[in-house]
């Protein structure tokens, strides 16, 4: 681990599609989900700063400071145009990437995103943060999928593996405090989702327990909604096919 953003960069066709992933993630919840995506991509997949690979990364827990680590970093890549798709606080992210580099952000697709609404199920991420055993972070997981889902086992061990890094678990514990303060998280300011112009793909779990799927309603009306039922909030390990279709669209639609 260092400070720099770590990411993993696989394929080398047109068009670059980058993949931002969710609170005590990395960038190994798109496995499925990228196995599902048509051939002929260059992905990238990042380790958010706080997490995995990136735990030393300056921003952890920031959006706006994550947003523009990630556009810096693809800028150093020399890549000037990608399509984006974030889970949860990486579609946060992912929204403030697009209106920080408009010109450069392609199109979107966001899963359970983060900032539509204040209302955030912040015991459950402290829950996830605090977790030390593998019973607990087991535990924790589970909360966060759907009730009739159950976390699949290379989940669990991925999770585990992030937790057994040195500093991760405290980073973790930083990061649950700056999403959820008193209670709430962050909303996106008036107007910032009206003016996104590329195409906007939008999806939900109908059963998500961590951020209200009727947070949706405040999506505007040249967003595409997907509603997707019996899934929770983990969407790329819930439900990796159905996010890859949603993602193949939201790049065709440009």
């Amino acid at each position: 681990m260092t400070g720099t953003l770590f990411r993993e960069d696989t394929g080398e066709g047109d068009p670059t599609l980058v993949l931002l992933h969710g609170f005590a993630g990395s960038h190994h919840v798109w496995e499925r989900v990228r196995r599902a995506l048509p051939t002929g991509l260059r992905i990238i997949a990042y380790d958010l700063p706080g997490h995995g690979r990136s735990l030393d990364c300056p921003g952890a827990g920031k959006a706006k400071a994550t947003a523009q680590a990630v556009i810096d970093d693809l800028e150093v890549c020399g890549i000037g145009c990608f399509h984006m798709a974030g889970h949860s606080f990486g579609g946060a992210v992912a929204v403030l990437a697009a209106h920080l580099a408009p010109h450069a952000v392609a199109s979107l697709a966001l899963f359970a995103p983060g900032g539509f609404g204040r209302e955030i199920a912040g015991d459950l991420m402290v829950a996830r943060a605090q977790a030390g055993t593998d019973i607990e972070i087991a535990a924790a997981m589970q909360g966060m999928f759907g009730p009739h889902r159950t976390v699949p086992p290379e989940s669990v061990a991925e999770a585990i593996a992030l937790n057994a890094v040195r500093g991760q678990r405290e980073k973790l514990v930083e990061i649950a405090a700056l999403i959820v303060r008193d209670g709430n998280q962050g909303v996106f300011p008036a107007g910032m989702l009206e003016n996104l112009t590329m195409p906007v793909h939008l999806a939900w779990g109908a059963l998500d327990s961590v951020l209200p799927p009727r947070q949706a309603a405040r999506a505007p009306g040249s967003f595409t909604l997907h509603h997707l039922e019996g899934a929770g909030h983990m969407l790329p390990e819930e439900r990796p096919e159905a996010v890859a279709r949603i993602i193949a669209r939201s790049i065709g639609a440009v």
